[in-house]
């Protein structure tokens, strides 16, 4: 458990550098990339929704949909039927130009996947369904166990033992 713990955390770890390279290019944070990265594989959704998928408080989410807004990347849509409802819509030029840069990591995941059977791949997925699902869950536990008590020193948070 302990190796795909190590794994897992080095391939995490090296998709946020490669993430922070792509959302320099673009000039917006790293973490306003990742909720517009929700926003492409979804499609038009609300800020409501961005926020229960990222785990994100829906104020939070209005800040990154107006930055998101501002560089051009989403667009707020009013739904035709209730116009107090807004929807986040991706603008497909604008995610074009840096989609391109993921390409790269595309061909070389496409590369990978063709060493697996259909089973061990539908095990993959399963696993890194299950993850997401884990690390939400985490989040929430984190950003509740912050709140409860704001004071409390980093250090009191025990980190995983290293790998050898």
């Amino acid at each position: 458990m302990r190796e795909l713990e190590t794994a897992m955390r080095k391939a995490s770890a090296q998709g946020t550098i490669f993430a922070a390279a792509v959302a320099e290019r673009a000039r917006i944070s790293s973490s306003d990339l990742d909720c517009m990265d929700f926003i492409n594989l979804e499609g038009r959704m609300t800020a409501g929704r961005l926020a229960e998928l990222t785990g994100l408080t829906t104020g939070a989410i209005t800040g990154v949909v107006d930055r998101l807004e501002k560089a051009g990347f989403v667009r707020r849509e009013r739904d035709d039927s209730d116009r107090r409802k807004v929807f986040i819509a991706p603008v497909p030029e604008r995610l074009m130009e840096i989609g391109r840069f993921y390409e790269l990591m595309q061909r070389a995941m496409e590369k990978q996947a063709g060493g697996y059977t259909d089973a061990e791949l539908r095990l993959l997925l399963r696993y890194a369904t299950e993850s997401y699902q884990s690390i939400l869950t985490a989040t929430a536990e984190l950003k509740e166990m912050m709140e409860a008590s704001p004071k409390a020193k980093t250090s009191s948070i025990k980190r995983p033992p290293r790998a050898s």
